[in-house]
């Protein structure tokens, strides 16, 4: 992506999960999702993430950066984002909410290999 608005991108997500809870923050990306997604398709294209590139802040990427978003959550290769690649991109374009979540999955394991006596 752009190297001048990586400079300037500030991550709100950890914020958002502490505030609203686990549950509510993928409410509130499924939120998102609805909102930037084609309606007679159901996924996030091209044309939609453009449309509303300034509606997100990201007004100054290009249609390149754009695309590359789209290829970085794009797992089933088809060119657009379900709802379930975009929930997943934005965990993994958010650093602090990755570090924390790879935090509590080793908490809960640990927890669980104690409690089933594996320690």
């Amino acid at each position: 992506m752009a190297s001048n608005t990586q400079s300037s991108f500030e991550d709100f997500l950890p914020i958002m999960a502490h505030k609203l809870g686990g549950d509510a923050l993928i409410g509130e990306l499924c939120n998102g999702f609805r909102l930037l997604m084609d309606g007679d398709k159901g996924v996030i294209t091209f044309d939609n993430l453009k449309k509303n590139a300034a509606v997100l802040g990201l007004q100054e990427l290009t249609d390149g950066d754009l695309r590359s978003m789209l290829r970085e959550g794009n797992f089933d290769g088809d060119g657009a984002l379900n709802q379930m690649e975009f929930c997943v991109l934005m965990f993994r374009l958010s650093p602090e909410l990755m570090e924390q979540s790879q935090f509590l999955l080793e908490e809960a394991l640990h927890q669980e290999l104690k409690e089933s006596n594996w320690f």
